[in-house]
């Protein structure tokens, strides 16, 4: 049996650290309940400016390639867009919103996957980071929704 290769410690590091934002705004909702509408609007950002990032990264790794891939390349924009429409939702329909992103969030996971040009250990960490997100901004509905 092969060892799995470790994810380096930097990157798991940063990526455990980024998970903090997904569940801060819960936390202080639960703690101070006059935060909730702020903290579900920053919730809310927060996850469409992580979906902007792996759409940015996807579409960084694809520009490598020659040809880079049209394809791949016209699906890493829709992270941004999603990301941004869903923002754009009123606040009346923060929780809509927040599992929506949540979704959105699950369904790049799952292309992230499929990436056969990856390294090894980047859908453990994936899983992991995804897991937290989606985690966080459920709990985030639940606490911060209308």
């Amino acid at each position: 049996m092969t060892p799995r290769p470790a994810i380096p410690r930097v990157v798991l590091g940063y990526g455990l650290a980024g998970l903090i934002p997904f569940w801060a705004p819960a936390a202080a909702g639960l703690a101070w309940p006059e935060t909730r509408e702020i903290g579900g609007l920053l919730l809310a950002a927060y996850a469409a400016l992580i979906l902007s990032f792996l759409g940015g990264a996807r579409f960084g790794r694809a520009v490598l390639g020659e040809p880079p891939s049209v394809a791949t390349i016209s699906l890493s924009m829709l992270p941004t867009i999603a990301g941004l429409a869903l923002l754009a939702l009123p606040s009346s329909l923060r929780t809509v919103q927040l599992l929506a992103l949540a979704a959105a969030l699950a369904l790049h996971w799952l292309w992230d996957l499929r990436d056969t040009g990856a390294p090894a250990w980047m859908p453990r960490l994936r899983t992991i980071l995804t897991a937290g997100a989606v985690a966080g901004l459920a709990v985030g509905a639940v606490v911060l929704g209308v």
